[in-house]
């Protein structure tokens, strides 16, 4: 099955929030496809990477997100373990593990049990090229701003939340993938 039927399969309305989904997503894909193009010496699986950026939102209909016209039950912050848990269903794990990794700069266990967060304690996180980059690209992209792409700046000023360690890998990032 590849993204459009996924997509189809979980978002079968044309509706706000596919249109949310699919832009935002288009736009990661966009921009990790270019990361993929300008550095081939990184070995990168390209169908992958295009493969699991249009999928690295999807669980997000199952969230309470009313600003994105999600209206599930879950918090917004589960958006990646419930999308992992639809592409494991699916039998694709390489894109389950990008789902559940892609918050913030990866969550690790610490973060997560330090928060209070909603999550399972383990770490979440990109361990891949493939995970790094689509992480990567898609700190430069909300849902709420779907026009705009962030400068690198705003995009570190957005994982603020998540701690110094989150930045830190966010400038290893920059300097890799640059």
């Amino acid at each position: 099955m590849n993204y459009n039927e996924i997509i189809q399969k979980y978002y079968p309305e044309e509706n706000a929030l596919r249109h949310i989904l699919v832009v935002h997503s288009e736009s990661v894909t966009r921009k990790a496809l270019s990361i993929v193009d300008a550095h081939p010496e990184l070995h990168a699986d390209r169908q992958l990477v295009e493969q699991a950026s249009m999928l690295h939102d999807i669980g997000i209909f199952l969230t309470d997100a009313p600003g994105i016209q999600c209206f599930g039950t879950e918090p917004y912050i589960c958006h990646g373990i419930l999308g992992s848990r639809l592409m494991r269903q699916e039998g694709l794990e390489a894109i389950a593990r990008v789902c559940e990794r892609h918050t913030g700069t990866g969550l690790t266990l610490d973060q997560i049990v330090s928060q209070n967060l909603p999550l399972p304690h383990q770490d979440f996180l990109p361990e891949t090229i493939e995970e790094q980059i689509i992480c990567f690209a898609d700190k430069f992209f909300s849902k709420t701003r779907l026009d705009r792409e962030k400068t690198p700046e705003q995009a570190r000023q957005s994982l603020l939340k998540f701690g110094e360690a989150g930045i830190v890998r966010f400038d290893h990032w920059l300097s890799l993938f640059s």
